[in-house]
């Protein structure tokens, strides 16, 4: 199309994360580059290349004044904003190293993040955040210097009590003299990004100028990106995935960013931004799926018909589109299809969306079938911290739904021992902080890096078949990943998180926290209270759920049989330690949490009706 073009900064003309945007500026120094939501004024406000610049040369000349070197590490708390850019593009430009928080994560975790990196300032969204950080972040602490960037009555008062306090708007000098840019070596480290600690302590990720601008310009390789694209972004920026492919390769392409008001706003959001490019996680795609799973049961058995043959139509005429079948009369019906059932649903995406990445977790591939059936090209990608994150993504043209997608350029992988995914990528990170043992035995004397999850790569596309930590042995020897089982499952609209277990037991079992919309409507056609804890216990509850999930596991092979159920209403949350930042469950945590429950499952054996 011609209103598509391309300005494309390469790695060599950026050289380093600091060097790009400055190159951003000089390209396209009015264009549109990010758009965020004015809590104050309630409108939203948009910004050029050269606004930004401006405000990250104001941040330099106060930072300068805050006796840091190049090398120290400086830490941020804040929601996705423009801010977030200013600061981390001010600090690289300095040569100091950004320490990305997560606004979520527990205040004890935090802590122990800035300790373990020796933060020496830190910038934070509020000063009610701030409070709960106090606790924990004590006079001893390596932070010298507390920014808050909103302003208040309270900022006031803690300013006034702690003198490493200051509010950035008296901080920040009216004018700043000069954008600065250190010529630094692409390959030094520019950020330490904490791994999410599923299984105990976070890693800092030691990442380089080189690692993360190399990755974002192979991701440009595979999938096209212009300079009139939008992105919207809501995904936090301390999730290396939004860092790298939402903020660092918009700037390489001069493609507009706007920051979303908030995950509960993001429908409103997609209406008022209509993006043409959204990176998100599974998650996001699971509960629009589950919406319209639930509306489209309520339905006249006429429109659950229309809605499962555009959805038919739609995926044939893709399948077609990337040459893996032929052409079919049925295709003659998508514009009309397209008209009175997908556009309707892929308005609600904002109606623009060219593109769509799904990463940080597996997708169901029925659920990517139902999206790409509507004409929403969800591409999978994959990836892990300590690759910056990228490690391959589907391409358009070449889009296998149930594979994680073929290897970006310049990366190398191939199958280890128990088939785990090894990767060598200008991407691998320099290490972890602080920790030789640690990195030793995540990157081999060879150079490959064990990705700890097992796969398969078939016509050049890599297929993930487990975690490796995760497999349960059951007491028979029968090996079992339950990460599919989990997502299967999770299908449901009636679950909201499921967690298999059965390590030396001779069954399976499972966690099961039950969607507290669906619940009601559960207990009430059992004939229950649903308000009584005792209701969630009761063997009619527990059969409509084991026969839920045992439709859900039909297509699996004969061990994938779940036993028996516990079931819960309180979500697995951060705040409760039950997941991490980027939304993935504690596995040990779960475990220790309800061991009682576990035992339970066992001692009791498996559930009537269900006996082998």
């Amino acid at each position: 199309m011609s209103e598509w073009t391309e300005d494309l900064i390469s790695v060599e003309d950026a050289e380093t994360l600091d060097g790009l945007f400055v190159q951003r500026i000089k390209r396209t120094p009015d264009n549109l580059a990010y758009r965020s939501f004015d809590r104050e004024t309630k409108s939203w406000v948009d910004y050029s290349w050269r606004e930004i610049g401006e405000q990250i040369a104001r941040w330099q000349d106060a930072l300068s004044h805050e006796g840091l070197h190049p090398g120290d590490r400086v830490a941020l708390v804040l929601r996705n904003c423009p801010d977030w850019v200013v600061f981390d593009q001010a600090c690289l430009g300095m040569g100091l190293v950004v320490v990305p928080l997560y606004t979520d994560d527990r205040p004890e975790n935090i802590a122990y993040i800035l300790d373990d990196s020796a933060v020496k300032l830190l910038l934070v969204q509020d000063a009610g955040r701030w409070k709960r950080l106090q606790t924990v972040v004590g006079e001893e602490s390596s932070v010298r210097r507390v920014l808050l960037l909103d302003p208040g009555k309270e900022a006031e008062s803690l300013a006034e009590k702690d003198e490493r306090v200051r509010i950035v708007g008296s901080w920040l000098p009216a004018q700043g003299s000069h954008l600065r840019r250190r010529k630094g070596d692409p390959h030094e480290l520019a950020s330490i990004v904490y791994t999410s600690g599923t299984t105990g302590r976070s890693k800092g990720v030691m990442l380089s100028h080189h690692n993360m601008l190399s990755v974002s310009h192979a991701s440009i390789t595979v999938i096209d990106v212009f300079l009139q694209d939008s992105f919207l972004s809501f995904l936090p920026l301390s999730h290396t995935l939004e860092r790298t492919a939402g903020y660092y390769l918009p700037v390489m392409t001069g493609s507009s960013v706007a920051y979303a008001r908030s995950v509960g706003q993001l429908a409103e959001d997609l209406q008022i931004i209509q993006p043409t490019v959204l990176i998100a996680v599974p998650r996001i795609f699971e509960r629009v799926y589950g919406r319209v799973k639930d509306q489209m049961s309520q339905r006249p058995k006429l429109v659950r018909a229309l809605f499962e043959t555009t959805v038919d139509v739609g995926w044939k005429r893709f399948l077609r589109q990337q040459g893996k079948t032929g052409w079919r009369p049925s295709m003659l019906l998508w514009p009309l299809l397209n008209k009175a059932v997908a556009s309707k649903i892929t308005s609600k995406l904002g109606g623009k969306l060219r593109i769509a990445v799904s990463g940080g977790a597996p997708l169901s591939p029925d659920i990517a079938k139902v999206f790409i059936g509507l004409g929403v090209p969800i591409l999978q990608g994959y990836g892990l911290t300590e690759t910056s994150p990228v490690i391959s993504v589907n391409p358009v043209q070449d889009n296998e739904p149930a594979s994680v997608g073929v290897p970006l350029r310049g990366i190398q992988v191939r199958i280890g021992e128990d088939n785990e995914l090894l990767v060598k990528s200008p991407g691998v990170m320099m290490g972890y902080w602080n920790n030789h043992s640690a990195t030793a035995k995540m990157i081999d004397s060879k150079g490959w890096l064990h990705t700890g999850d097992q796969a398969r790569i078939d016509n050049n596309h890599i297929y993930i078949t487990g975690r490796i930590k995760d497999i349960l042995v059951l007491s028979n020897g029968e090996k079992v990943p339950p990460g599919d089982m989990e997502l299967a499952i999770a299908l449901n609209p009636l679950f909201e998180q499921v967690m298999v277990i059965g390590e030396g037991q001779p069954y399976l079992s499972a966690f099961i926290v039950l969607d507290g919309d669906f619940w009601p409507g559960l207990a009430q056609d059992c004939g229950l209270d649903p308000m009584k804890p005792e209701s969630l216990q009761d063997a009619k509850v527990h059969a409509v759920v084991m026969r839920h999930t045992k439709d859900a596991l039909k297509g699996f092979p004969g061990y994938a049989k779940i036993r028996r159920v516990t079931l819960f209403l309180e979500p697995w949350t951060v705040d409760n330690g039950l997941l991490t930042p980027t939304m993935k469950i504690k596995r040990p945590q779960v475990l220790e949490r309800f061991a009682a429950e576990a035992q339970a499952m066992y001692q009791d054996g498996p559930a009537a009706g269900d006996r082998r």
